[in-house]
């Protein structure tokens, strides 16, 4: 096999099958499924390291199915739109885009496949949640090429640690240890430099024939297109549009607006004083590294600043203002906490994978009494008796996101009215990976799962319902927060 000694760090390259290179195929294809976007892409650099080394034409294939999990008008809507981004992008440079939409469910079926026969070699991207680490299995198996999966989820590489954190603590002051070290280790934020247009004036016809490649009409716009597809359009799109050009539209004006005062408002829902930036995460349209790149350039960070040891502390190690401290904490601490642990723990989304102590202090009152017990209809159409919680639900159903602060209570007051935890887990896991823009990712599984004890610890007192597991009540959170016009607005 090959060696390709590209820009890329080799931590971040895994292969997924043992096939050839193909050194008499027409081009490279970068198979996009998670990293939707055409820069600060560790997955599009080494697809662009494979096509200078061969010197062959870059394809960049870009699907959307209509059968997976969840599918919806909101979901599509903000793929779509990052879609159109993208092809205004990728058209103006050296790569030839492919984007290819479902109309019908399993249409798509066998496109990677026949491409592949043309192909020298794949690279994808290795995203550790959702139905993507099994689609890119089964595919690594069929293709009869060389393929490899490129990790461009955040700062820390998935593969740098061999362990599962079950801290914050103790994940922050292991990435602390290695970050001078990573800062230096990049995406490009020009890909292309140096990488020609190359022989391959199209993409061969009979592919095309049966795949035609999706046409963004202006005629007919993202919205009223996916009107006619085969999914869910009871969860309607929300006001913010997807893409990079969207996300980077509201990462400025965060940073002008609310990052002044980040850490003294950030859990104030009336203050609104979030980035907004986990859907576009979530979907690849920006990413963690352009964003933190940025902060550090905004506040004139120098290495030299950062502390001389690393003990995992919130504050303080980066030698930087509150705001930039408590920022970065929560986009780089909290959100790959989350990837490390599904990258280790393929069991991520079951009841089974929480710590023992809250398995066993949940079982003990498993049968406790429920104040009130409530359905999966009630929550989901936020008919409870609590108007903060019914407040945070009208959020998540309508702007696809929950308030930060609010979304700890939101869950902890599912477990505290659900028969079992379980159910607890089924409801949330229902309503978030339904109508949250950032759901089916790591980080929101996370969140669901800190509901119930996965990295938190032992609390006392001991409570009915909770046992151990920390306890939240709306009536303490409305004494803390401002939430005045929030509730407002909401109820």
């Amino acid at each position: 096999m090959m060696v390709l000694n590209g820009s890329v760090p080799n931590l971040r390259i895994t292969p997924c099958n043992e096939a050839p290179v193909n050194f008499d195929g027409e081009f490279i294809l970068y198979w996009m499924t998670a990293f939707r976007r055409a820069s600060w892409n560790f997955a599009l650099d080494r697809a662009v390291d494979w096509a200078k080394e061969l010197q062959k034409p870059l394809l960049v294939l870009e699907a959307l199915r209509c059968d997976y999990p969840w599918a919806s008008d909101r979901l599509h809507a903000f793929v779509l739109e990052g879609m159109v981004h993208n092809a205004r992008q990728l058209t103006k440079g050296p790569a030839i885009y492919y984007p290819y939409v479902e109309q019908t469910r399993s249409e798509g079926k066998g496109l990677l496949e026949t491409l592949s026969r043309n192909a020298c070699v794949i690279v994808t991207d290795h995203f550790p949640c959702f139905f993507i680490p099994a689609m890119t299995k089964a595919a690594a198996e069929k293709v009869e090429v060389f393929m490899e999966k490129v990790d461009s989820n955040g700062l820390i590489p998935l593969q740098l640690s061999h362990k599962v954190f079950q801290a914050a603590y103790h994940f922050r002051r292991f990435s602390q240890k290695q970050m001078l070290a990573l800062l230096e280790q990049q995406p490009k934020p020009r890909p292309f430099t140096g990488l020609k247009k190359g022989t391959l004036q199209a993409i061969p016809r009979d592919v095309i024939k049966r795949w035609p490649v999706f046409s963004f009409d202006p005629n007919n716009p993202i919205r009223t297109v996916i009107k006619t597809l085969p999914i869910d359009h009871q969860v309607v799109p929300v006001k913010n549009r997807g893409g990079t050009g969207a996300a980077r539209s509201a990462f400025r004006k965060f940073m002008a607006e609310k990052f002044p005062w980040y850490q003294k408002n950030r859990n104030h829902p009336d203050s609104a004083a979030e980035s907004g930036l986990s859907p576009y995460l979530h979907f690849g349209h920006i990413s963690s590294h352009e964003v933190v790149q940025k902060v550090l350039k905004q506040q004139q960070w120098s290495p030299k600043q950062s502390a001389d040891q690393a003990k995992g502390q919130r504050e303080g190690w980066w030698g930087m203002d509150e705001n930039a401290e408590a920022f970065l904490d929560q986009v780089i601490t909290w959100r790959e906490l989350g990837f490390q642990f599904c990258y280790h723990r393929p069991d991520y989304p079951e009841y089974g994978s929480l710590p023992d102590w809250a398995i066993k202090t949940l079982q003990q009152h498993d049968q406790d009494p429920r104040p009130f017990l409530y359905t999966t209809q009630e929550f989901e159409e936020a008919r409870t008796h609590d108007p903060i919680w019914n407040a945070a639900q009208k959020q998540l159903l309508e702007e696809g996101r929950i308030h930060n602060y609010l979304r700890m209570l939101w869950g902890k007051k599912i477990l505290h009215w659900s028969a079992t935890p379980k159910d607890a887990l089924r409801i949330m896991e229902r309503l978030n990976n339904r109508y949250a823009l950032d759901g089916r990712d790591p980080n929101s599984y996370t969140g669901i799962f800190w509901i119930l004890g996965r990295h938190d610890r032992a609390w006392g007192p001991e409570r009915p319902v909770f046992g151990k597991v920390r306890y939240m009540t709306s009536a303490s959170t409305k004494r803390k927060l401002r939430m005045k016009a929030y509730l407002e607005r909401w109820v």
